[in-house]
C-alpha cells in the first residue's frame, strides 16, 4: 500500500524514505513570497470574525547556514550542469532571499529527479516572481531537451488597483525525465459559440445535435465511382466504399437532400451526419482559462489561501499518469494533489513540514472518502514515547499536534507571540431546554492549555483557572506530557463542575488530560464534541447532498 503522508522536511524524507525511480508523477507548488506567511484560515463556529490563522509554514527562505548547506550539496551532487548554473546565478543575485530559495529548491529538484520513473513527469507550479529562475534550474536538473511546456493558468480576474498590467496568472512548468513519457491527450470541450455555429440540427432521434460533412473523395478514386440510391457519383468518387455507405445508410447517418414532396433532390449530394456527442474536442492548449479559482463559497474551499482547485490537479494527473500510478506532492499543504490522485484511482505520497497541514489533510481525506480510507502517516506520534520525543524536541509542533489530535483548533493559529494563556479551543454545543421541540443550541469554547515540558505544577493549573474566569469559559483543559501531582488534581477538582442546562449532564470544569490518557483512547469530556464546528468539512466524494459547511 503506497498511500502515505510524511511529516518533515521534504529533503530528508526524499533522501531517506522515497526509493529511486518509484514515482510516476510529481506535482509541487513550492512557496516563495518574501513578505508573506502561508496560513490556514479558520473562523469560530460562533460566527464571529475570527483572528485565528493556523500558520502552515513561514516563508523562511533566507540566506543562512541552511541555504549555504543546500548550495554546497548542489555543488557536490555530481550534477555539474546544475552546479555551474547555480554558481552563475549566485554570482548575479548574491546572497539574498531569492538565491536562498533557489539553492533550497535546486537540491530538492535533484532528489525529485532521482525518485521519478524513466517515463515520469514533473509539474512545478509557481508565480512569475521566480518562474524564470526555476525554469533554468529545471533545465539543469532534467535537461533542456526534456522541457515540454509552460502552462499559463488564469487564476483570477484583473485588479482595478493594479499599478501596471494586472497579475492574473500562475505558471506551471512541465518537464519529463526522458524522451518517452506517459501522456493521455487532454481535449478541450467545444465552446458555446462553436456549437451554435456548427451544430444546428436535431432530428429528434435521441442522438442530439449534428453537423453535415462532405462525403466526396478529395482525390480521384475509380473504385469509389458508383451511383448511390439514384445519386450520381462525384467527379472524384465517394469517400466510402459501398459496404460502408450501406452501413451508414442503415444507421441513419446519411442526410439526403429532398424536394418539398419528400423525394430525393438528385441535383445535390448526400452528406454525412456528425453528431456533437460523438466528437472529441480539440487538443487542449497551454493557456488554461476554464478553471476558476476557489471562491469564498466554493464547496471544496477549506480556508487554505494557496489552495488550488481540484479540477486543476485532476487535469494534470489525468494527462500524465494512469490508474494505479504513484503521484507525489512534496509540498502538499492542504492536500489537493493527493485528493485528486485518490479520486482518479492513483496511489499517492504527500509530504509537509507542519503537523497542521498533515492534520488538515487527514480530516479532508476522511471527510471525502470515509473513515475506512487506508493510508499511513509517517513522522507523527503513534505512541507515547514518540509523542514525548516530539514534545521535547519541537514543543511548538507538539502543541499543534496534540491540540488537533484531541479535536481542537490552535489559538491564533499557533503563531509565535503572546497567547494570553490560551493554546487552543475545543468548540462544543450548549443545549438549553429539556423539551426536544424547544431546545436551543449555542456554541461554546473550551480553553486548551498545553504544557510540553517535564516540569508542571499547581501554579500552572491556577493560571488556567484565571484564564477561564477572564474569558468566561465553562470548561478548561490542561494538557500535559507527564502525570499531574496530587496538588494539581486537587486544584483542578476545586474548580467544580459544569452542568449542561439542556441535558443536565455534568462535566469537570477544569480537566487535566495526559498523554497516557490520549494513547489509552480517552478524550476530554465536553458536551457533543463536533470537530466540524472548528473546521470546514470537505464535500464527500460522490455525495452531492453532502455540502461543505462552516458553522
Amino acid at each position: 500500500m503506497t498511500n502515505r503522508l510524511y511529516y518533515g522536511d521534504n529533503l530528508g524524507v526524499l533522501r531517506e524514505q522515497i526509493a529511486s525511480e518509484s514515482v510516476d508523477l510529481i506535482y509541487l507548488d513550492p512557496p516563495f513570497n518574501s513578505n508573506a506567511n502561508y496560513n490556514i484560515l479558520f473562523k469560530s463556529p460562533a460566527g464571529k470574525a475570527s483572528d485565528s490563522q493556523i500558520e502552515a509554514f513561514e516563508d523562511s527562505w533566507h540566506w543562512n547556514d541552511c541555504a549555504e548547506s543546500a548550495f554546497h550539496d548542489v555543488m557536490t551532487s555530481g550534477n555539474t550542469d546544475v552546479a555551474e548554473l547555480l554558481r552563475a546565478i549566485r554570482g548575479f543575485l548574491k546572497e539574498n532571499d531569492m538565491m536562498a530559495y533557489l539553492a533550497m529548491m535546486a537540491v530538492r529538484l535533484i532528489e525529485l529527479h532521482r525518485v521519478l520513473k524513466p517515463m515520469g513527469s514533473l509539474y512545478l507550479h509557481c508565480d512569475p516572481t521566480a518562474s524564470h529562475y526555476l525554469k533554468l534550474l529545471l533545465d539543469g536538473v532534467f535537461g533542456a531537451s526534456n522541457y515540454r511546456n509552460e502552462i499559463t493558468w488564469k487564476r483570477t480576474t484583473t485588479h482595478s488597483d493594479s499599478k501596471t498590467w494586472s497579475r492574473v496568472s500562475d505558471i506551471i512548468l512541465f518537464y519529463t525525465k526522458g524522451k518517452e513519457f506517459i501522456w493521455n491527450t487532454p481535449r478541450a470541450g467545444h465552446s458555446d459559440a462553436y456549437i451554435a455555429s456548427k451544430y444546428r440540427t436535431d432530428d429528434g432521434d435521441g442522438r442530439g445535435l449534428y453537423q453535415l460533412d462532405n462525403m466526396t473523395s478529395p482525390n480521384p478514386r475509380p473504385n469509389m465511382m458508383y451511383d448511390w440510391v439514384g445519386f450520381p457519383f462525384p467527379p472524384m468518387g465517394w469517400r466510402y466504399q459501398t459496404e460502408t455507405m450501406q452501413r451508414l445508410h442503415d444507421d441513419g447517418r446519411i442526410w439526403y437532400p429532398r424536394h418539398p414532396d419528400g423525394s430525393y433532390d438528385l441535383s445535390k449530394r448526400p452528406r454525412l451526419k456528425r453528431y456533437l456527442n460523438e466528437m472529441e474536442g480539440g487538443v487542449m492548449g497551454a493557456v488554461w482559462t476554464d478553471i476558476p479559482p476557489i471562491n469564498s463559497q466554493a464547496q471544496e474551499r477549506l480556508g487554505y489561501p494557496t489552495q488550488k482547485p481540484l479540477a486543476l490537479l485532476e487535469r494534470i494527473i489525468t494527462a500524465s499518469s494512469n490508474e494505479g500510478d504513484v503521484v507525489l506532492d512534496p509540498f502538499c499543504g492542504c492536500g489537493t494533489a493527493v485528493d485528486a490522485a485518490h479520486k482518479l484511482g492513483r496511489q499517492w505520497i504527500g509530504i509537509d513540514i507542519t503537523h497542521l497541514s498533515i492534520g488538515l489533510i487527514e480530516r479532508r481525506m476522511k471527510d471525502r472518502y470515509g473513515e475506512d480510507l487506508a493510508y499511513e502517516v509517517i513522522g507523527t506520534p503513534n505512541d507515547r514515547a514518540s509523542a514525548e520525543r516530539l514534545a521535547s524536541d519541537e514543543p511548538h509542533q507538539f502543541q499543534y499536534w496534540i491540540t488537533q489530535a484531541i479535536g481542537g483548533q490552535p489559538f491564533q493559529g499557533g503563531r509565535k507571540g503572546a497567547d494570553r494563556g490560551i493554546d487552543g479551543y475545543i468548540y462544543f454545543s450548549r443545549t438549553e431546554g429539556m423539551d426536544r421541540g424547544s431546545q436551543k443550541h449555542s456554541t461554546e469554547a473550551a480553553i486548551i492549555s498545553v504544557k510540553a515540558g517535564q516540569r508542571v505544577g499547581v501554579a500552572m493549573v491556577r493560571d488556567l483557572k484565571g484564564v477561564m474566569e477572564r474569558e468566561k469559559a465553562h470548561i478548561g483543559i490542561f494538557v500535559c506530557v507527564i502525570n499531574p501531582t496530587r496538588e494539581m488534581e486537587r486544584e483542578a477538582a476545586a474548580a467544580g463542575v459544569y452542568t449542561d442546562p439542556g441535558t443536565e449532564i455534568t462535566y469537570p470544569r477544569l480537566q487535566i488530560f495526559t498523554l497516557a490518557e490520549f494513547f489509552q483512547g480517552h478524550r476530554p469530556k465536553v458536551p457533543f464534541l463536533d470537530r466540524q464546528a472548528a473546521y470546514r468539512k470537505a464535500a464527500r466524494e460522490g455525495d452531492a447532498k453532502n455540502q461543505a459547511s462552516l458553522l
